[in-house]
C-alpha cells in the first residue's frame, strides 16, 4: 500500500506553509486532495512528489504563474507546452548565472583592489573585468 502524507508532512517535505499548500490547491496546482472521514487532507506519494517539484520551481525562482501554465500543461498531457515552459526557464537562468559570475568577478577585482589600497596585499589582482565603472 502506498504510503500517506498528513498537510504537515508535506510542509516539512517540501518547506511549504501548511496555507502555502492550501493555496496551491485552491488555485489548483494539485489535483483534488483526498480526505479522510474526518475531514483532513491525505496526501498520496505522487501528490507529494507534485509538490516537491513546484518547490523546486519556487527555489528556481520562475513565478508563479509560469508554474501555473506548467502544470496546465502537464495535466493536459500537453508534453510540448511543458518542455516549452522548462526550455524557457532554463534560459533565463542560465542568463542569470552568467550575470551573476560577471558581477562576482568583479566583486572579487574590487575586493584586491581595496586590500591593494589598505596595504594589506601586493598587487596580483590582474586586470580589472570588463563591466561598468563605479565605487
Amino acid at each position: 500500500m502506498e504510503p500517506l502524507f498528513s498537510i504537515s508532512d508535506i510542509a516539512e517535505r517540501t518547506g511549504f506553509s501548511q496555507d502555502t499548500i492550501r493555496y496551491y490547491e485552491r488555485i489548483g496546482l494539485l489535483p483534488e486532495v483526498r480526505r479522510k472521514n474526518n475531514g483532513h487532507r491525505e496526501y498520496t506519494q505522487s501528490d507529494l512528489d507534485c509538490f516537491t517539484f513546484v518547490a523546486f520551481l519556487k527555489r528556481a525562482n520562475m513565478p508563479l504563474k509560469e508554474i501555473e501554465r506548467y502544470i496546465m500543461f502537464y495535466k493536459a498531457e500537453n508534453y510540448e507546452g511543458c518542455y516549452n515552459v522548462l526550455q524557457e526557464h532554463k534560459i533565463m537562468i542560465e542568463a542569470q548565472i552568467s550575470d551573476m559570475l560577471t558581477a562576482l568577478d568583479l566583486m572579487k577585482y574590487k575586493i584586491e583592489n581595496y586590500k591593494e589600497l589598505m596595504g594589506l596585499t601586493s598587487s596580483t589582482s590582474g586586470p580589472a573585468p570588463q563591466t561598468p565603472q563605479g565605487g
